[in-house]
């Protein structure tokens, strides 16, 4: 038994170290160690273990139970990235947001036409659109390319592109859109990051331990240099962010989970909103069976949120619909 409590204890701590790894990623950037980067993708796994081992040494009566709980409070707010409680605001919500990875359409465009026109948003952000021509009810269409686009009720006053995809070997596309609400003007970023271009083939263990350690090493081929391409990207985002000199809403879908380095660097100063108004999971990705949050809005600290949903009640893409609401002082 002793042995047997030894191969725990070191296992527990490993996962530890690997989990503190992963903050890293705040400070260290993927063209200097990818490898933190790639710790974010396990963690809804590394937590997992961790808390189950905890629970091992309280049943066991061990004081060490408690050294692991203390230390597991270093996580709270990574785990609050993808799950999370907040109260009910008591602010009346005068601006509605959606925004959704269309996959291209695929799934049906009518059946996102009908959705979106349901939702009334004020303001709809497409990721992966595909060039199609969407038509909402209510919404002036300004789009740049096929990747993103937004759809808005309110005053657009002007229009830029920050990351522009050559559909070779740079798929991102990100844009910044300046809008009058409420007598105020907000900077809108709509951003698609470099996708990772994995099938589900790419991914799924079959069992053969020769062909699984070759997908292994495949995938890591995909990700890291991705992640240094994530890193560029962040950095020009980064700079319009900073530089705004209107309050900042940035959306889209960030082929990023909590914890990375993307999350980290573009959150920067910035509001969560899923933490500040979100309750449940955070898992907007639906394609693998694996929680997966790559979806996200953030905004300037000045915006009050009031709610924020993964709207899971309907499948009319690889993503589920992102809607959140705040209030604008006029």
């Amino acid at each position: 038994m002793k042995v047997f409590r030894t191969i725990i204890l070191i296992a527990h701590l490993g996962i530890f170290i690997l989990l503190s790894g992963m903050l890293l990623n705040a400070y260290v950037p993927p063209k200097v160690f990818p490898w933190f980067n790639l710790l974010s993708l396990g963690f809804p796994v590394l937590m997992t273990g961790y808390v189950l081992l905890t629970v091992f040494w309280l049943f066991s009566w061990k004081k060490r139970a408690f050294v692991f709980m203390l230390l597991g409070l270093l996580f709270t707010n990574p785990v609050k990235r993808w799950i999370n409680f907040s109260a009910d605001k008591k602010e009346a919500a005068n601006l509605k947001i959606v925004s959704l990875n269309a996959k291209g359409g695929i799934f049906g465009l009518k059946n996102i036409k009908d959705y979106i026109d349901g939702s009334d948003a004020d303001i709809v952000f497409l990721q992966e659109h595909g060039g199609k021509d969407y038509q909402f009810k209510n919404l002036k269409n300004v789009k740049f390319d096929a990747i993103v686009a937004i759809f808005s009720k309110y005053t657009i006053l002007n229009q830029k592109e920050l990351i522009d995809s050559d559909y070779e070997t740079n798929n991102a596309y990100a844009s910044q859109t300046d809008v009058e609400l409420k007598g105020k003007k907000y900077r809108f970023i709509n951003i698609y990051l470099q996708p990772f271009k994995f099938e589900k083939a790419m991914v799924k263990l079959n069992g053969d331990s020769e062909q699984d350690e070759q997908k292994l090493k495949d995938v890591v081929k995909r990700l890291i240099p991705t992640f240094k391409m994530h890193q560029e990207q962040v950095e020009i985002i980064r700079k319009a962010i900073d530089e705004s000199p209107y309050p900042v809403f940035l959306i889209g879908d960030f082929n990023s989970v909590p914890n990375s380095y993307e999350y980290y660097h573009l959150g920067k100063d910035m509001n969560d909103v899923f933490m500040e108004s979100g309750t449940g999971s955070s898992t907007s990705f639906h394609d693998y069976k694996f929680p997966l949050r790559i979806d996200y809005v953030f905004t300037s600290k000045s915006i009050q949120s009031v709610s924020y949903k993964v709207d899971r009640s309907v499948k009319i893409s690889d993503h589920y619909p992102v809607i959140a609401t705040f209030s604008l002082k006029d």
